[in-house]
């Protein structure tokens, strides 16, 4: 009896032990992932902005937006361009680890992607000189913008093929970043912006895709936008349960991109910097999903944080969504905007789901770093 009860009690010492050592590791596993969680900051050269007050410290990536495409290459077409991208260089004095890539296209001049990725010439004189481009100006890599394959965007050319030639043209611009690094003895990056929505994932085949990438980052946000008149969640986290109709939100748009054949590690979360508004609003349910006479217009988070200040915004806030909004009852002004309470609640869905990182679209958006300094506090 007394040997059965001593077995008892060393078997579930030995438990305990186990037990702890697990628990060990776990923390181990889970420290690791923070760790190497990205915070990526796009910096918009167009952007009247002093790229000195970049804070590189709080960033592991800069994506440097946009070069257009001319004559089947990239090309840097600001004359500031040159003198924004060596101070973003130069920001590697106080970061060593910091990557600085060139973003291609966006919204504007993402209108001849389709003609460059159709044929094998034009795809590979465009990875070419992509690298050249590149190497040019010192980046640790290459962003592609296209917005979007297959689909009609800003006056955009398309044709059913991008499904195809879009990892076609990942693929050769990988092939020619792969020579340049085994002659520089370092790793290029080469990276996308996603589309959030059904569309964009039917259009693509990132399972494909995703084989020649370091990592994509999801545009989670312009869930309502310039193209709606009417009022919406921009950024939700979660589905709301006030939408009467199907919308979108940050969950759907990475399990859409997980169930393409995505690896969760290599999806970045994109968090916006910015506000939509809309004017003329119908003054219902504090004007959340309300018809609109205007679109949603792109607001700064500086200019939202001045618009608070006036006193004619009354705060509201979708629980089910995880969102957000502003409403001005006097003028019918609705703003559906981020804060830092929605930073920190995605940066702990990225930790939950064993993502790559955030991504924000806008540096200067920013200008007092409030939503930055939110989202290097709760990333770490």
């Amino acid at each position: 009896m007394r040997a059965t009860f001593l077995s008892i009690k060393l078997i579930v010492f030995i438990g305990l032990i186990l037990l702890f050592v697990n628990c060990t590791k776990q923390v181990k596993t889970d420290n690791k992932h923070t760790e190497d969680l990205k915070i990526i900051g796009y910096v918009a050269g167009y952007e009247n902005y002093d790229i000195a007050k970049v804070d590189a410290t709080k960033l592991t990536h800069i994506n440097y937006a946009f070069a257009n495409i001319v004559e089947g290459k990239p090309k840097f077409e600001l004359d500031i361009d040159a003198i924004k991208i060596s101070k973003l260089i130069a920001l590697k004095k106080v970061n060593p680890n910091l990557k600085v890539l060139y973003s291609i296209g966006g919204w504007t001049w993402s209108d001849k992607f389709s003609h460059i990725a159709a044929y094998p010439e034009a795809r590979e004189k465009f990875a070419k000189s992509s690298v050249q481009l590149m190497k040019k100006y010192g980046f640790d890599g290459v962003d592609l913008d296209w917005e979007f394959p297959g689909q009609r965007a800003e006056d955009n050319a398309f044709r059913p093929s991008d499904k195809e030639n879009f990892t076609l043209l990942l693929a050769e611009i990988r092939k020619h970043l792969e020579k340049a690094a085994i002659a520089d003895k370092t790793h290029y990056l080469l990276t996308i912006a996603s589309g959030a929505d059904q569309a964009y994932i039917d259009n693509t085949d990132l399972a494909k895709a995703q084989e020649y990438l370091d990592f994509i980052n999801v545009m989670c946000y312009d869930f309502y936008n310039g193209w709606f008149y009417q009022t919406g969640h921009h950024a939700n986290l979660y589905p709301s349960e006030k939408e009467k109709f199907k919308g979108n939100s940050g969950q759907e748009a990475i399990n859409r991109h997980i169930k393409a054949g995505v690896p969760a590690n290599k999806l970045v979360m994109g968090i916006p910097f910015y506000g939509r508004q809309w004017s003329k609003v119908s003054l219902n349910k504090d004007g959340l999903y309300q018809t609109a006479m205007t679109t949603g217009v792109i607001v700064p988070y500086w200019d939202i944080i001045k618009k608070i200040k006036s006193g004619n915004f009354k705060k509201g806030y979708d629980n089910s969504a995880k969102a957000s909004y502003l409403w001005n009852a006097i003028d019918s002004v609705f703003i559906s905007w981020e804060t830092p309470k929605e930073i920190k609640l995605k940066t702990e869905f990225i930790k939950e789901k064993g993502l790559g990182g955030a991504m924000f679209w806008e540096y200067s958006l920013d200008k007092d770093q409030e939503l930055l300094n939110a989202l290097s506090k709760n990333m770490k």
